[in-house]
């Protein structure tokens, strides 16, 4: 048995990761690197051996204290769930989880203040053609399994290499003088590289591999008919909600689309310019962090959040989350793709209030500010179905807060539900049930008031990323019931909110586990 504490071995764990993806350490802000992983067969099976190893120690060690308990049940539960479709990652092909934005999306967390940062860029843009060469051999790699690659999910990442390499953040960085040639010649090549490749018009990837995808992003198995029939009825009872305000903002009979219809048409709820969404987003986020300090604790330096404008984008809204030392502040992405240029606040704030506060920054910015976690915990362990899950749960509790008293922003957010409700149907619908593309695409439309450039990416994201959708509404499903439960024993919401955020981020089963304790 091992006489390594349980926290120290997690913090060694995190140094032994951070040396196999460069990529990981610098979005942590654990360390600042120009480096790139190696996304060829060897170097993901670098990270199954590591992950091996790893797991088999852990198995034989005890823990001291709860705090290792739950370390060790979490890092045994992410090791586990990852495994299990680890060979997946090689050859990856999707618009928005694999080399290509990893790469491209790399660039934005780059500081650029000093010689040494720009060093460093010009370090990692002279990475680039080895990095995309060592991918190319992981996408032999599939087609050499004999498995042909999705042509939607084909077809939308030719596209982006051929965006980045004429455009974008490459043709950004030639303003400041660094030679980004090579690296554009080689995302070109990629580019031209896909276009060879064996394509299907199949998305689905059937129930098998779906359960264990749907696990690693929930850390939890759940019954996957019972929840495609739940989210139906969750539908069912979020647009009842939806026809409810719609006759509030504008009289009895009025329908929903007639609702969105006026709603978008009203110039007081449009912004107009991507900067004038960033500071619009900036000026909601700060009034968030202000407005829930009698709800919740937060420290003095995750009461800054950044707002950010991307362009051109893919349609994507992301977070990403502080670095260790919090020097980098955590910030929110909106990644706004060429022609938009109008925004509905009615329909964009709660999106804040999801990836801000109290969404993402404040459960993200809770276990890198702990002074109690370990390393891992801190800035290693993600799990959708716990941070989107929350981040939707989050919204919900804004408008019990008063945040949202606006009838049409409250409209918004139901909106945003239905979303993630219509996400659970598609996506079980499309992988496992035997729903098309045009199905699945017909049904999202009638559910969501999305501007439609962004949802076709939406579309495009759920079939070629099987199980992460749902984790959202899923997700919140079960943070409910744990707050539910909390409420029952006699805990307060603030305390529950306290206890439950201070844990960090784990799988579910994990945090239901360590919430009954």
């Amino acid at each position: 048995m091992s006489e390594q504490s349980i926290d120290s071995f997690a913090d060694s764990y995190v140094d032994s990761f951070c040396a196999i993806s460069p990529l990981f350490a610098s979005s942590a802000g654990l360390a600042k690197t120009g480096a790139l992983d190696d996304f060829s067969p060897d170097g993901i099976q670098e990270a199954i051996d590591l992950d091996t190893s790893t797991l088999a120690e852990l198995a034989s060690m005890e823990p001291q204290t709860d705090d290792e308990w739950v370390t060790k049940a979490a890092m045994t539960e992410r090791l586990e769930s990852w495994l299990a479709i680890s060979k997946d990652d090689i050859g990856s092909l999707n618009v928005i989880a694999s080399p290509i934005q990893d790469i491209r999306d790399s660039f934005d967390l780059m500081e650029r203040e000093t010689e040494e940062d720009w060093e460093l860029i010009r370090e990692r843009a002279a990475a680039i053609p080895t990095a995309l060469r060592q991918y190319r051999e992981g996408l032999s790699w599939r087609h050499d399994k004999g498995a042909p690659f999705p042509a939607r999910q084909v077809r939308a990442c030719i596209a982006q290499a051929q965006q980045i390499a004429t455009g974008g953040v490459l043709a950004e960085l030639e303003d400041h003088d660094i030679d980004t040639h090579p690296a554009r010649a080689a995302f070109a090549s990629l580019a031209e590289f896909l276009g060879t490749l064996p394509t299907t018009d199949v998305d689905a990837v059937g129930r098998e591999r779906y359960e264990g995808h749907l696990a690693y992003f929930l850390g939890s198995k759940v019954d996957i008919d019972e929840t495609f029939d739940w989210a139906e009825e969750e539908l069912a009872s979020i647009i009842s909600e939806q026809e409810e305000t719609a006759a509030t903002l504008f009289g009895p009979g009025t329908t929903i689309t007639e609702a969105i219809d006026r709603l978008n048409s009203d110039p007081e709820r449009q912004i107009h310019g991507r900067e004038n969404l960033r500071a619009w987003m900036q000026k909601t986020a700060d009034e968030a962090v202000e407005g829930v300090l009698s709800e919740f604790d937060i420290p003095q330096p995750l009461r800054r959040i950044d707002a950010r404008v991307l362009h051109p984008g893919t349609g994507g809204i992301y977070y990403t989350q502080p670095s260790d030392d919090l020097t980098r502040p955590g910030q929110m992405w909106w990644s706004v793709p060429e022609g938009v240029d109008t925004f509905n606040t009615w329909l964009e704030k709660t999106t804040v209030y999801h990836e801000g506060v109290p969404g993402h920054h404040l459960q993200i910015g809770t276990a890198v500010a702990s002074e109690h976690l370990n390393m891992w915990r801190r800035a290693a362990a993600w799990v959708s179905g716990h941070g989107e899950g929350w981040a939707l749960y989050a919204e919900r509790l804004m408008a019990d807060l008063g945040f949202l008293d606006d009838p049409a922003d409250y409209f918004g957010m139901l909106d945003s539900q239905r979303l993630r409700a219509a996400r659970v149907r598609v996506d079980i619908g499309v992988h496992v049930k035997g729903w098309t593309a045009e199905q699945a695409w017909d049904f999202l439309t009638e559910n969501v008031a999305m501007d439609r450039s962004f949802l076709a990416f939406e579309l495009d994201r759920y079939l070629g990323w099987p199980g992460q959708a749902p984790s959202y509404k899923i997700g919140q499903r079960l943070w409910e019931a744990e707050r539910d439960a909390a409420l029952a024993r006699g805990e307060s919401r603030r305390d529950f909110h306290s206890r439950a955020l201070a844990l960090g981020t784990l799988g579910l089963d994990v945090l239901h586990e360590a919430l009954s304790r």
